[in-house]
């Protein structure tokens, strides 16, 4: 193999890892978002048509990695708090 050929597939390779971790980043933001969703959800006043999904939703969140968990709840956290301080201003 040249090493023309060995620097393409670094750089093929570090545009994949770099487009992976810009895909978790996204998944991670959106996972944040629903577990906090799931928390303050007041599920007395779910229509019946939505259980089955709340289901699967809540044991989605469930089945992660305490860390995974952690990590979503930590990126999604200041974007919360913004919310909340916006929406007392209001």
């Amino acid at each position: 193999m040249s090493n023309e050929q060995h620097a393409q597939e670094i750089a093929m390779l570090r545009a994949e890892v770099e487009m992976l971790m810009s895909e978790r980043q996204a998944l991670l933001r959106a996972t944040g978002a629903a577990a906090v969703f799931v928390a303050n959800l007041d599920s007395e006043s779910l229509p019946e048509d939505t259980y089955a999904v709340a289901d699967i939703l809540a044991h989605a969140l469930n089945d992660l990695s305490e860390d995974t968990l952690r990590d979503a709840l930590e990126l999604v956290q200041p974007t919360i708090e913004s919310a909340r301080a916006e929406q007392k201003q209001q």
